[in-house]
């Protein structure tokens, strides 16, 4: 199917009606939008992958400018390890349930004379490695291509070099490197292949678009050796004109290294580091949090609710660092998951001098954002998602959505493209979810089912009942069923 959202033409199985997506659902009333911060397991902050022994090659700093990724039946973790000898490399964990990791030993790379480690054999763990976003394509044609990894080296002063890999393992660069295309380095936190397209989010510093803040920035690469030697500016935080520029490079908003992102077909969700510089412009004063962007293009972002927190790093335990303050900020790597009824995301502490250990934050899953009535009994309270083409093919709707009693309930009527209501898929005939959960069927009085349908549909969403300010919405899908 398809979701005339603004974004390209992109076919996919599914579509996801997030209330934070306001291109998949434009047309609203009566209907606010809230924004959930991330909970935690037990109500404690979770540190799930911590420095090892002193031989080990990750014995002084874990740091999370890295990437989680699943494959088959497990997570995999890249992540920055460093030792005592102050050198950064790419090492391996892996996890079933995206808290209790294992750091296998692979044999790979000579570190103080063993290879009884979890080192990757990237250069053959003998250059700094600043940052890996790892891509997993098992259906490449090429199989020595199946994982990619764009990545930042002091082999390359910093500039932007890909590698590939069979088993995210073993990777060998592209004799391109480095491939960044102008003299200054990209740093970068995540990316994703969109419409067959690969896209990194980092940030120049006052290199493009005439402005010396951090921001994010997106290259972009149809082959993953060739990048966009100029940048598409997706969002800005800091001092927009007619208010005055200032030229500072730590001080007030900034954005830090572009977003981690999660790539859900007619939407990609990521979450960006929320830099507020204190201005005294001295960057050991500054705090940061992580805030939620979205984009239907992988270039043009958007905040759903601006400097909204969603991991508040006023939570995060700071490292005692003798005779320094330190304030807290958190940074974002590439990885967010659902993984059974929860959805995670992997986070660490900033600077990386104070990075030992990755966190994970927790959702229930898919409830990073809900619609809630306000207008009260008795009111047309409702929504209309985007023009959908089902392209023939039979569908299914689901809905996460929480708070249904005997004083409320939701029902769901298909529309054309012209707002016309479809025969056969009325709210009158509509039977809604009746309790509360992550995945409830919609039906019409004996249909499960939208079949036989030609065009362009549209989804419309009704809130009603004396009580409807007690519906929170988290999400409805649209999934082919064969």
């Amino acid at each position: 199917m398809i979701i005339n959202n603004g974004g390209p033409p992109l076919r996919t199985d599914e579509v996801v009606l997030f209330p934070f997506d306001d291109c998949s659902i434009p047309f609203q009333l009566g209907v606010r939008l809230h924004l959930v911060p991330n909970t935690y397991r037990g109500g404690r902050r979770k540190v799930v992958l911590r420095t090892g022994g002193p031989e080990a090659p990750d014995s002084d700093r874990v740091i999370y400018y890295g990437t989680v990724l699943k494959v088959g039946e497990e997570l995999w973790m890249w992540y920055l390890g460093q030792g005592d000898d102050r050198t950064e490399r790419v090492c391996f964990a892996k996890s079933r349930d995206g808290y209790n990791w294992e750091k296998p030993s692979l044999g790979l790379v000579d570190y103080k004379g063993n290879t009884d480690n979890n080192l990757v054999d990237l250069m053959e763990g003998k250059h700094y490695v600043q940052a890996c976003v790892v891509f997993y394509e098992p259906d490449d044609p090429d199989p020595r291509r199946k994982f990619k990894m764009a990545f930042e080296s002091r082999k390359y002063h910093n500039r932007l070099a890909v590698a590939f890999s069979e088993d995210g393992l073993r990777w060998e660069e592209s004799p391109k490197n480095p491939v960044e295309p102008v003299g200054v380095f990209f740093e970068m936190a995540g990316g994703t292949r969109f419409n067959g397209c690969y896209y990194l989010t980092g940030q120049l510093i006052g290199d493009s678009h005439f402005l010396a803040s951090r921001k994010l920035e997106t290259r972009a690469s149809y082959d993953f050796e060739n990048w966009t030697p100029s940048t598409c500016l997706g969002l800005r935080r800091d001092n927009i004109p007619p208010r005055p520029m200032e030229y500072h490079h730590h001080d007030g908003e900034q954005l830090h290294l572009g977003a981690g992102l999660w790539n859900r077909g007619n939407v990609i969700i990521g979450l960006y580091g929320m830099w507020h510089g204190h201005p005294s412009d001295d960057r050991k004063l500054l705090t940061m949090d992580l805030g939620l962007v979205v984009t239907n293009d992988a270039l043009h972002y958007r905040e759903p609710i601006p400097d909204f927190r969603m991991v508040s790093a006023a939570e995060d335990r700071p490292v005692d660092s003798p005779g320094r303050l330190r304030f807290p900020a958190l940074i974002q790597g590439q990885g967010f998951e659902n993984i059974g009824e929860e959805t995670l995301f992997w986070y660490a502490p900033w600077p990386e001098s104070e990075s030992r250990g990755v966190r994970v934050a927790m959702w229930p899953r898919d409830r990073l954002g809900y619609f809630q009535p306000f207008l009260g009994p008795g009111k047309d309270t409702h929504f209309i998602s985007a023009p959908i083409d089902l392209q023939g093919r039979p569908a299914r709707i689901h809905m996460n959505i929480d708070g249904i009693s005997e004083y409320n309930k939701v029902s769901v009527e298909i529309l054309d493209e012209r707002f016309e209501a479809v025969p056969g898929y009325s709210r009158d005939t509509c039977v809604g979810p009746e309790e509360s959960g992550l995945c409830r069927v919609i039906k019409w009085q004996n249909r499960k089912v939208l079949e036989g349908l030609e065009g362009q549909v549209r989804i419309r969403v009704s809130f009603e009942g004396i009580r409807p300010e007690d519906l929170r919405l988290y999400a409805v899908y649209i999934e082919h069923t064969g």
